[in-house]
């Protein structure tokens, strides 16, 4: 007996409505503690004036951009499954580059304080991770555009690119997570020895909560959107053109 009959779908969808609900929690969650942390307990947000304030927009725009609209645009195909498959494909595509443009403020603002405090730029494996991941995803946006919107491949070639586009795009988010992870990591550290240094993340102080909270948030955040792609029962259903296209292969 399949598990996944006619029956079995609403008690699904249901599921699977609660996981999304989960996920938008969680990256709501992880928005509200990156910007409590950099907001309240490192001094608040300025530009150019204040070199150490401005690097304060680049983990709130990073973690809003490759972090949460990156998972809802990935979760897009699932979410509205019934909507009109090309206005999905826009919603999509629209995500991304609202992910791009904060990814872009972001890595900016974190230019501008290495530049303006004499830091070295790109020395760290978390600057590496993540400049590796905003061309990448620059690149993955470029082909899915190109490949499902316009001016849009054949129908054959589309369907044998898109395992790529679902590997990549996933493959793409996880580096984001490595990237956040590292380098909230990376900041811990320099709030723990930095030069006249009170922090201390061992005796985890509020401050430290709040770095523990904002990593497991991310990490259970794309936990559930690993899940949910690759879940089979909750794939978008097949449209009028698979149809149309798999009765011809079939005939």
């Amino acid at each position: 007996m399949d598990p996944y009959q006619k029956e079995d779908v609403p008690s699904s969808l249901c599921c699977f409505t609660v996981l999304v609900l989960l996920v938008q929690g969680l990256g709501l969650t992880a928005v509200i503690l990156v910007a409590v942390w950099m907001g309240h307990y490192l001094g608040g947000f300025a530009w150019s004036e204040d070199p150490a304030r401005q690097f304060n927009y680049h983990p709130v725009f990073m973690v809003i951009g490759m972090i949460f609209l990156y998972a809802d645009a990935i979760l897009a195909y699932r979410v509205f499954r019934n909507i009109n498959k090309l206005y999905v494909k826009i919603v999509h595509a629209g995500l991304h580059v609202g992910a791009l443009i904060f990814s872009a403020v972001g890595l900016k603002a974190v230019f501008d304080f290495h530049n303006l405090s004499n830091i070295p730029n790109l020395y760290s494996l978390h600057s590496w991770i993540g400049l590796t991941t905003v061309v990448l995803f620059g690149l993955q946006w470029v082909c899915g555009i190109v490949s499902f919107l316009f001016p849009k491949l054949s129908y054959g070639a589309r369907t044998r690119y898109m395992p790529q586009h679902v590997f990549w795009g996933l493959a793409i988010f996880g580096l984001a997570v490595g990237a956040a992870l590292t380098g909230i990591m990376e900041k811990a550290w320099f709030m723990n020895f930095g030069k006249g240094s009170t922090f201390k993340y061992s005796e985890l102080p509020a401050a430290g909560a709040v770095i523990n909270c904002l990593g497991a948030a991310i990490i259970i955040m794309a936990i559930l959107v690993f899940y949910l792609v690759t879940r089979p029962e909750y794939k978008r259903p097949k449209g009028p053109e698979e149809e149309e296209h798999i009765q011809l292969s079939t005939n």
